[in-house]
């Protein structure tokens, strides 16, 4: 079954940069749609970042300019690039394996705070 493992969370303050990483297993890596979503404390889950098996890739708004979505099919991982981090941007992050039906890792949380 898909299993996520993430990774790359912390404590950064604003204007600063993190970079998550995902290593996915017990799948066909190559053949999935993979995603960042966030949630924040009280709020819905939402999409941050997606990457296509064709190496589309899509942003929130909210992100775009300023993350960036990236995948090696040779090391199944997916990674995310974040710069200039807001207070906003404060969430625990979940990688997701999209096909059918949608898998998460644990998650990791990004705290942005000075």
């Amino acid at each position: 079954q898909v299993h996520l493992v993430e990774s790359g969370g912390g404590l950064v303050q604003p204007g600063g940069s993190l970079r998550l990483s995902c290593i996915g297993s017990g799948f066909t890596f190559r053949d999935y749609k993979m995603a960042w979503y966030r949630q924040a404390p009280g709020q819905e889950r939402e999409f941050v970042a997606g990457i296509w098996p064709d190496t589309t890739t899509y942003y929130a708004p909210a992100v775009k300019g300023r993350f960036t979505i990236s995948r090696d099919n040779a090391q199944n991982a997916v990674w995310l690039q974040m710069d200039s981090l807001k207070s906003d941007d404060t969430a625990v992050y979940y990688c997701a394996a999209v096909r059918s039906v949608t898998d998460y890792g644990q998650g990791t949380q990004v705290t942005v705070s000075s």
